[in-house]
């Protein structure tokens, strides 16, 4: 189905650094990590350097290719950063300071390099968001190591490689690692959170924690719960506990605070806003995007196929490996397995009993997925060795006809959901940005701004910043969709005025349409249907002049199974 905008008239490391961290023996020889016992045992890894240099590459290409797939992104994060940048974007009611869900504080914690960017430079406006996104992919980048060295020491080298080899080919990562969203963020904080955790580093995870939880989203607190367990019921620490709540909250919330406040112009607790909506109004978030309990299984398998479904079944795998395989004792250093991996299953838990789901609202267990998915296969790999050998050296050595094909084939399957990604849903990007290559190439009439409009396909506009000047306007047209669009920010205070005709209840507001006689361009999708308010447009030849068309997918005339991404 073509996207038209049309005119009027091997990530494994082939050394082992001798001079890495000595790691603790784990739960018997198969899990050793120090180098000397990895070169007895024939176990090889990624250093860290190594690591790095293979994940940067994927969140890169992640980063310049990845089309963006949730229109919470484009509207409540991409705008209100152009509108700051710029000072022209469009806003959502999330923003009005009648409601102030959204926190200006977490958007100028993510753009201050663009805003250097731009303030040195001056580049065009497509270089700051890809810059943005680039900056993304290396943040998650030196998160993702982060947590593959802290797996390596609590789990073991063999459970370490795993998980970062899932990471790495996973389209689930290659979504969420470069997306400007709290979830996207949140995720990283698990990561950092979670390794410094099984770092034992308990200020540094409680500060962390506090981080997502207060700057990007506030449900992310989930992820904490294990970690205040483990600090108040066993080692039984609530001083140190309480010491790093107080000063998480007064480094983090007041100052954030103090800055929601100077932009909404009043006293704003952007979190508690978000909090009190969500769960305590009348209707909370439940007025669309209400989904089936199988939801996040089938987004799941998509996104991390196999490995999704051996992530569901761990507890069982750690269990059956317990009861029938003779191991030695786990090292009293380390976590209970039930403890260490109770943040994936507490999330999903939670978010799978509520009627409203989103791709996005399993971004910050993504990791967690992936080492999940690791431990299930070691778990195989040791079931299969006390069943089908008994005796021999190591039971790696006896099981990696085991492995290879496992990874093999999960990866295999997760580059081709990635390419299919892109080749199926990146056309609305780049018939944007046909934009940018008209002004530059002089191919547009001599007039002083220009409408480009859109109907049904509002969802996917990627953001002003593929408006290549302040001479271009974006103007919605009826459609068949019936709730509220956004509305352009006052020019001057317009984070701190009520703009009219918003509500908190998804209401459709007729103010927002304009005409079609009004509009120079129209980017639009030929699905070959039509009705009163979405006609058939590349039938109008008689109004509209075909400029460019690039193939997208119908996802609705595609085969089941599916999960929407767009």
């Amino acid at each position: 189905m073509p996207h038209s905008i049309r005119q009027r008239t091997n990530p494994n490391s082939p050394y082992i650094r001798k001079n890495g961290p000595k790691w603790r023996n784990q739960q018997n020889r198969s899990e050793a990590v120090n180098p000397t016992n990895a070169y007895e045992y024939g176990l090889s890894f990624p250093t860290g350097y190594t690591a790095f240099k293979a994940l940067i590459s994927a969140r890169v290409v992640s980063a310049i290719w990845s089309h963006i797939s949730d229109c919470d992104e484009t509207f409540n994060y991409w705008e209100p950063g152009h509108y700051m940048l710029y000072g022209r974007g469009l806003q959502t009611w999330e923003y009005s300071p009648k409601y102030a869900l959204r926190s200006y504080t977490y958007l100028l914690f993510q753009l201050v390099p663009a805003f250097l960017y731009n303030a040195v430079l001056r580049p065009d406006k497509l270089f700051i968001f890809y810059f943005q996104r680039c900056l993304l992919a290396v943040t998650c980048s030196a998160c993702e190591v982060y947590f593959y060295k802290s797996v390596c020491r609590e789990f073991g080298i063999h459970v370490g490689r795993l998980t970062l080899i899932f990471q790495l080919f996973s389209a689930g990562m290659y979504v969420a690692s470069s997306a400007f969203l709290p979830s996207t963020f949140s995720m990283y904080m698990t990561m950092l959170s979670i390794g410094a955790w099984y770092h034992r580093k308990y200020e540094l995870a409680v500060f962390l924690t506090a981080l997502s939880s207060f700057l990007s989203w506030p449900f992310a607190a989930l992820i904490g719960v294990p970690i205040a367990i483990d600090m108040l019921f066993m080692r039984k620490d609530l001083m140190k506990f309480t010491k790093w709540c107080i000063i998480s909250l007064c480094i983090i919330l007041l100052p954030m605070v103090r800055i929601d406040s100077l932009y909404f112009g009043r006293l704003t607790v952007a979190p508690l806003n978000i909090v009190m909506y969500n769960v305590f109004s009348s209707h909370g978030p439940d007025l669309y995007g209400v989904e089936p309990w199988y939801y996040y299984v089938l987004n799941g398998f998509l996104n991390f196929n196999f490995i999704y479904l051996s992530a569901l079944v761990t507890p069982i795998a750690l269990l059956a490996v317990s009861k029938l395989v003779s191991v030695n004792a786990r090292n009293p250093a380390c976590l209970p397995y039930s403890l260490s991996i109770l943040p994936l299953y507490l999330w999903l838990m939670v978010f799978t009993l509520q009627p409203h789901k989103e791709e996005r609202f399993l971004f910050p267990i993504y990791p967690l997925v992936c080492l999940c998915g690791a431990l299930t296969v070691d778990a195989m790999q040791k079931l299969y060795f006390r069943v089908f050998v008994r005796t021999g050296q190591h039971y790696l050595h006896h099981t990696s006809h085991l492995v290879f094909p496992t990874v093999f084939i999960t990866s295999l399957l997760g580059v081709t959901r990635i390419l299919a990604l892109y080749k199926g849903y990146h056309a609305p990007m780049d018939t944007y940005m046909e934009l940018s290559k008209m002004t530059a190439e002089g191919n547009l009439p001599t007039l002083n701004h220009f409408n480009i409009c859109v109907g049904k396909e509002w969802y996917r506009f990627p953001s002003s910043f593929f408006l290549p000047d302040d001479r271009w306007n974006l103007m919605f047209l009826k459609s068949e969709f019936r709730g509220q669009l956004p509305k352009y920010y006052a020019e001057e205070s317009g984070t701190s005025i009520i703009p009219d005709y918003m509500n908190d209840a998804n209401k459709e507001e007729p103010t927002r349409y304009g005409n079609v006689t009004s509009c120079h361009f129209l980017v639009d999708l030929d699905l070959s249907t039509s009705s009163e308010f979405e006609p058939n447009y590349s039938q109008q030849i008689e109004k509209w002049v075909l400029v460019k068309s690039i193939p997208f997918l119908d996802n609705y005339r595609s085969s089941l199974p599916r999960a929407r991404h767009d």
